[in-house]
């Protein structure tokens, strides 16, 4: 059943109201009739089987069918930032993070990173990153669809993520398996946490001691050195695991 996703105004009493491109796929990429069921999230933890009802040139009104309250979300709100990786590598990052459970993924410049994007660039890129996040949210049965942010600097997004409950930087020069499991174990359920992961080059140290300045907290991943687009996958896998188990 094909899923798709809407806002919470567009739910209302007398049924749901699709808008926008997902019209012109819906009626003439996957050529669906009146009567046909497909899935809507909300983006506010509800889901809805719902039927076509009518079409008209602007909109699709679907008949709800069932309701249900989504529980696809983890229990607290995670934030990946990732510095700008090489090549596609970030497509990739954002697919697999969104699957994972991210709330948030946000592309940093850090001092390391051979991307150099000007501003055209970056909007392009980021529309590209967000189309995959809204794929990835389908595939996954996701609830609502994670956001890429704008590209930010470093110092703007250590200013971001200065508004979250935890903040993490794992740095391969870091120690301490037993302290980086007993600090993931004091992070409840609820709590919004950040982590930034450095491009393929890594963090150089003045930029970890800045966001430790900052609040951040070093962890390690393992004696392994880790590619920067397994790092993040890892760290969400962790987090994962803990919030849900």
């Amino acid at each position: 059943m094909h899923h798709f996703f809407v806002t919470p105004e567009q739910v209302k009493e007398d049924g749901i109201f699709i808008e926008g491109a997902d019209v012109n796929h819906i009626r003439n990429v996957l050529r669906m009739k009146i009567g046909e069921k497909l899935k809507i999230s909300d983006g506010n933890n509800k889901k809805y089987v719902c039927e076509i009802a009518e079409f008209t040139p602007a909109e699709i009104v679907l008949s709800i069918c069932e309701e249900e309250q989504a529980d696809t979300e983890l229990p607290s709100k995670i934030y990946l930032f990732q510095g700008l990786p090489k090549s596609d590598k970030m497509e990739l990052i954002v697919q697999k993070a969104v699957e994972l459970g991210a709330f948030e993924i946000v592309p940093v410049v850090t001092k390391r990173a051979v991307v150099k994007l000007d501003a055209k660039k970056a909007k392009k890129k980021e529309e590209r990153w967000n189309a995959i996040a809204e794929g990835a949210a389908k595939q996954s049965g996701r609830s609502m669809i994670p956001r890429v942010s704008a590209v930010m600097s470093y110092a703007e997004a250590l200013e971001y993520a200065g508004a979250l409950d935890v903040v993490l930087i794992p740095y391969e020069l870091a120690e301490g398996m037993k302290e980086t499991k007993a600090l993931i174990e004091t992070i409840k359920p609820g709590q919004s946490v950040g982590f930034f992961i450095g491009p393929e080059g890594g963090f150089e140290t003045a930029e970890v001691e800045r966001a430790v300045e900052s609040g951040a907290k070093p962890i390690t991943l393992g004696k392994r050195i880790l590619r920067t687009e397994t790092a993040g996958l890892a760290c969400l896998s962790i987090l994962m695991y803990h919030l849900e188990g």
